[in-house]
């Protein structure tokens, strides 16, 4: 049964990274975008779109960053819990590779 159930903790360490590439990316496009001011680039109604699409912008991408955020909690946490049950697996494991205290090899039965 265990051999049908695998998790590389590796990927979670991956994946968490690539969570922390969006935010980032979002942020620095919120950032280029906030030096554009709208009286900057033309008629009235089009500064008006661009302050109008400037605020969905900001709101969006920090509900979004939100959710990256909570979502990166979660996959640290899962890592966490994963690489715990391996290490005690392998202490596990290693105790009872350990010879017998009762008599040696066959646990004392002969």
């Amino acid at each position: 049964m265990g051999g049908q159930f695998k998790a590389d903790t590796d990927q979670f360490a991956a994946f968490l990274k690539t969570l922390e590439d969006c935010v980032r990316d979002l942020d620095e496009a919120r950032s280029a975008l906030g030096h554009v001011r709208a009286d900057q680039v033309g008629t009235t109604r089009l500064d008006e779109a661009c302050d109008g699409f400037q605020e969905r912008w900001k709101y969006g991408s920090e509900q979004t960053k939100n959710m990256i955020d909570a979502i990166s909690e979660g996959v640290k946490e899962n890592k966490k819990n994963y690489d715990e049950v391996e290490m005690a697996l392998e202490r596990a494991f290693k105790e009872m590779e350990k010879p017998s205290a009762s008599g040696g090899e066959n646990g004392g039965t002969n």
